[in-house]
């Protein structure tokens, strides 16, 4: 199983996003020069993150995107499905009936229905805000620095 380079951006965005105070909005450019990333990129990757109700666009000179609900109510999986659909490591477990002819008779079904589980319980295991303590750390690993990239929120 391989994410596109999409999905890993997007967690990066949503990253930055948890970061921020939860009131202001933050405009893709500024993630854009944190994350060393294409603005045009960016604008296409969360596009389907909105349609999907996690971020909401704020227009004017102060606007951008936020979070609609605390970091700590995002997962992961919930942010790589909205952005790849299925993560099935097979197609006959994409649905949430197997219809596939030969369900009955496939002796790796086990194995395969197994990883899914596995997959889905660990993307849905780890938090944005899990994602966004690790920027913070990066961005300013002593704790310093307040005004190091999204340190502007603690709590989220």
């Amino acid at each position: 199983m391989k994410f596109s380079t999409r999905s890993r951006y997007a967690l990066r965005l949503m990253a930055e996003l948890a970061c921020c105070a939860p009131d202001k909005p933050l405009p893709l450019k500024e993630i854009s020069e944190r994350q060393q990333l294409s603005l045009k990129y960016l604008e296409q990757i969360v596009t389907p993150l909105a349609r999907a109700g996690l971020v909401k666009s704020e227009r004017g000179s102060q606007g951008g995107y936020r979070l609609v609900k605390p970091a700590a109510e995002y997962t992961a999986g919930e942010i790589l499905r909205a952005m790849e659909g299925s993560v099935a490591p097979i197609p006959c477990l994409e649905s949430e009936v197997n219809e596939c002819p030969l369900c009955g008779q496939c002796f790796t079904l086990p194995f395969w229905t197994g990883l899914d589980e596995v997959i889905n319980q660990y993307m849905d295991s780890v938090t944005l805000a899990d994602l966004a303590h690790s920027l913070r750390n990066i961005q300013d690993p002593d704790g310093q620095n307040p005004s190091a990239g999204c340190s502007a929120l603690k709590n989220n």
